[in-house]
């Protein structure tokens, strides 16, 4: 069941994000829990009986389109589905065209995870796109945009990009 992140989970859930992403990817631990105060931000996770993360997905929340800025699956529970689940029930309840960024297939992993989303209804969008740099000592990354549930057209996403910049990486 997809449920709202408890607040005292927040450091668990940032090891999570600490595993699963290279650190020009996440922001630091005071800056990445900042955004919880954020009117557009929200992070969604799955538990366990024990109310350990199965799996979290932070998503920034606006007028026509959601962006998944982070989505992972604590280790303990890769390859059995519930990534999947997640995404697929996160695309549905959202109801509105969903975004996020992927490296390029330059690598066996990159290729995978575009792979994953292309199986759940993700398609790539080939315009020029660099993630800025999320903090000190962090860089810019050349990533891909893919969006479900259909590619955007050239200006919408110029309007995808613009609205990332200016609200999610607060720049421009």
């Amino acid at each position: 069941m997809i449920q709202k992140l408890n607040i005292k989970d927040f450091d668990r859930l940032y090891e999570i994000m600490e595993m699963s992403f290279p650190m020009d990817e996440y922001r630091s631990y005071q800056d990445q829990k900042a955004l919880l105060r954020e009117s557009s931000y929200y992070i969604y996770v799955v538990y366990d009986e024990e109310s350990e993360i199965k799996a979290f997905m932070a998503i920034w929340d606006f007028d026509k389109f959601v962006f998944i800025e982070h989505f992972a699956v604590n280790p303990a529970y890769r390859n059995n589905g519930v990534g999947e689940a997640m995404l697929r029930e996160m695309v549905r309840m959202l109801g509105k065209t969903v975004c996020l960024e992927v490296e390029p297939p330059d690598t066996d992993i990159a290729s995978r995870r575009i792979g994953f989303y292309k199986r759940n209804n993700f398609v790539l969008n080939n315009y020029p796109y660099i993630q800025p740099a999320l903090g000190e000592g962090r860089s810019e990354i050349p990533l891909i945009i893919m969006t479900s549930p259909s590619e955007v057209d050239e200006e919408t996403f110029e309007e995808i990009k613009e609205n990332l910049y200016r609200r999610v990486y607060k720049i421009g």
